[in-house]
């Protein structure tokens, strides 16, 4: 879990009025992160661009290795347990041309 400094945490009232001075705070590195609270419950989080677009990557890649991992327990089921689209269809009286 994510722990935030008392420096870290803006009320959403607070943020409303100086939303400039908070995001310099953020793009000029004072601050790594600043924690979003409304009605003393944190709701969202502001961080700098380039952080953000760096955890979307590695969530992206994680993704990635997450898809591979189960390509790879598939590919060692036999083939016997698939049916080709054209099986599925007969089993399922879909007729492919009418799609």
């Amino acid at each position: 879990m994510v722990s935030y400094t008392r420096d870290e945490i803006v009320s959403a009232t607070d943020l409303a009025r100086n939303v400039s001075g908070t995001l310099s705070s953020i793009t000029k590195k004072q601050k790594e992160k600043v924690a979003i609270s409304k009605n003393n419950r944190l709701e969202a989080v502001l961080i700098d661009i380039e952080e953000y677009e760096r955890l979307k990557e590695a969530y992206d890649l994680l993704e990635h290795i997450e898809i591979a991992k189960i390509v790879e327990e598939r590919s060692k089921t036999p083939k016997e347990a698939y049916m080709t689209l054209e099986e599925s269809a007969q089993h399922f009286g879909i007729d492919l041309n009418a799609i």
